[in-house]
């Protein structure tokens, strides 16, 4: 009970601070007297600071407002992708306080390496934090491919990686900092639905880099699937005679609107950071890449029109590098959505780009251990 109580007070900070403690025993229904218990014990963990405010001009002494703390606790989020590694500190806020991307061609590459490289983007990202007044105490690792519901802490595929039943915790230098496991997709759905402004709550969506991942948020909540294999949009057919895909079948959305059948569409080498590229010559009204990129909105719009009729969300998002491509992607999935989804009222403007780009992934894994502090602060050790 006390735990609860303890993540009920802690939440109500986060969520309206400042506060005093009367305030949050009027939003929360607890006693004056145990708000005071908790919130001592809260200030104790290093997760809420209380400072003196201005009276307002009334008479008495100056109130005492809470805040979530901005130093102490905090927590850390990482990604391996194809072509890059990231890492991202955040507060108990949710406030990113560091950020950290190198390029890094990890496709085929020995998964102990690219841990190890991992590991040390990691140790220069808390210690980047460290000099802020910030100490993490939770991880989680964002990766492109299946991290099945049971058994946790393993990557079971990630083709575009070239990993089969890979366990980071077998590769991780220190057995103390081994970070938690979580799809890229989901953790790039889950920062759109903490961090980004705006109200859905149920919505698809879809990011790429190598690959194509989609995630669906039904209710505020992540849908993982029975064994945590949801989301495999790349992998639905646009046509069931087309190309092959590295997966198995034919005719993979991955090989309509994936980057490498983009590049290769528009007749350019996958050198440097092929979505710049394709937004330079975009922009520069390049006729091949123009028809690559609305060949890709097509294909995309085909197969979220799909999702659309099947699971009635009320929004799509497009996330990663389509975040960065939206403006060219975008007319013809509206077409194709207009076309298609014919059963169900929808408004053109709910599909639309997310405000956080290719930095979604990182920023929702630390944001996933923020949120996990606060529903549990007993987690933290009292200073």
């Amino acid at each position: 009970m006390r735990r609860r109580n303890l993540a009920v007070v802690l939440g109500t900070v986060a969520a309206h601070s400042p506060l005093s403690r009367a305030d949050v025993a009027g939003r929360t229904g607890l006693t004056r007297a145990a708000v005071s218990s908790l919130v001592d014990e809260l200030i104790a963990r290093g997760t809420l600071t209380e400072a003196a405010t201005a009276p307002g001009g009334r008479v008495g002494r100056p109130g005492r407002a809470l805040a979530v703390s901005d130093r102490g606790p905090a927590s850390l989020g990482l990604e391996i992708g194809v072509a890059h590694l990231a890492a991202c500190v955040a507060d108990l806020r949710g406030e990113p306080r560091v950020w950290r991307r190198v390029e890094r061609a990890n496709a085929g590459r020995p998964p102990g390496q690219v841990l190890a490289e991992a590991a040390a983007l990691a140790a220069e990202a808390e210690a980047e934090a460290a000099v802020q007044g910030l100490h993490v105490t939770g991880r989680v690792l964002a990766v492109p491919g299946v991290v099945p519901n049971a058994p946790r802490g393993l990557v079971e595929h990630a083709p575009n990686l070239g990993w089969h039943g890979v366990r980071p915790a077998d590769h991780w230098p220190d057995s103390a900092t081994v970070p938690d496991l979580e799809n890229e997709a989901n953790l790039g759905a889950l920062a759109e639905l903490w961090h980004a402004d705006h109200t859905a709550e149920t919505f698809v969506h879809v990011s790429a880099e190598a690959g194509i991942g989609a995630a669906l948020v039904v209710g505020g909540q992540l849908f993982r699937g029975t064994r945590g294999f949801a989301g495999e949009l790349g992998h639905i057919a646009v046509h069931p005679d087309g190309p092959p895909c590295p997966c198995g079948a034919r005719g993979c959305l991955e090989q309509y609107a994936g980057e490498a059948a983009v590049l290769r569409e528009a007749g350019l080498d996958a050198t440097g950071d092929p979505v710049a590229l394709l937004a330079e010559r975009a922009t520069a009204g390049d006729a091949p890449t123009l028809r690559a990129l609305e060949r890709a909105g097509r294909a995309m719009g085909l197969v979220l029109a799909s999702a659309v009729n099947l699971i009635d969300p009320d929004g799509l998002v497009l996330g990663g590098a389509y975040a960065e491509l939206a403006e060219w992607l975008l007319p013809a999935i509206r077409t194709e959505l207009a076309t298609r989804v014919t059963v169900r009222p929808w408004d053109p403007e709910a599909v639309r780009a997310s405000l956080l780009g290719r930095r979604g992934p990182v920023l929702g894994a630390a944001l996933l251990t923020v949120r996990r502090l606060i529903a549990d602060p007993t987690r933290l050790p009292a200073t």
